[in-house]
């Protein structure tokens, strides 16, 4: 999706730099468009079960929404000295927090994506968005937010190589204590 995005990025950039060719796909405007499409289905239809999972089964509420400030001051202070702990299967409040920014950041994707993609039909979409051009932005920044999302989680492998495994599966399963 990056790649093809990037070769429609191309055919009218928003800075002044552009992406090598080799770099996107599609090979010309139309098949940038063709592959960005055919890939955002997909991403839609695994984002609409993972959302319809997420909800029901009650994961975002216990293991996304439940930090408080306090507890990511802590583990962001520890996190930046490096001596953060990590327990497989929960996730600290610094990990709440980026996991939650990254479906914030998705959704904007959708909404800045689809007013890009279909501007006159969803106009009222597009001026709560600012414009298109800002809807362009929007999308820009946050795909870029997206790879430094997937970035660090890179690093994190090569850091701490057994969290591979937990990263593909979702952990092992254990019991979540109320209170």
């Amino acid at each position: 999706m990056v790649m093809s995005g990037w070769g429609i990025y191309n055919a009218s950039p928003l800075f002044d730099f552009s992406f090598p060719a080799w770099l996107t796909l599609g090979g010309w405007l139309g098949g940038h468009i063709a592959w960005h499409l055919a890939v955002m289905w997909l991403l839609a239809g695994n984002a609409l079960l993972y959302l319809i999972w997420g909800v029901s089964s009650g994961h975002f509420r216990r293991d996304f929404f439940s930090f408080t400030p306090r507890q990511l001051v802590i583990d962001g202070w520890q996190a930046l000295r490096g001596k953060l702990h990590h327990t497989p299967g929960r996730y600290n409040a610094v990990q709440k927090l980026m996991y939650v920014g990254v479906l914030v950041v998705g959704f904007l994707l959708v909404l800045s994506g689809l007013a890009i993609w279909k501007p006159v039909q969803l106009s009222g979409l597009v001026a709560l968005m600012g414009g298109f051009d800002i809807a362009r932005y929007v999308h820009f920044y946050c795909m870029a937010a997206v790879l430094l999302f997937a970035l660090i989680h890179a690093i994190m492998v090569l850091l701490v190589p057994k969290t591979l495994v937990a990263m593909i599966t979702g952990g092992r399963k254990e019991e979540h204590q109320d209170g």
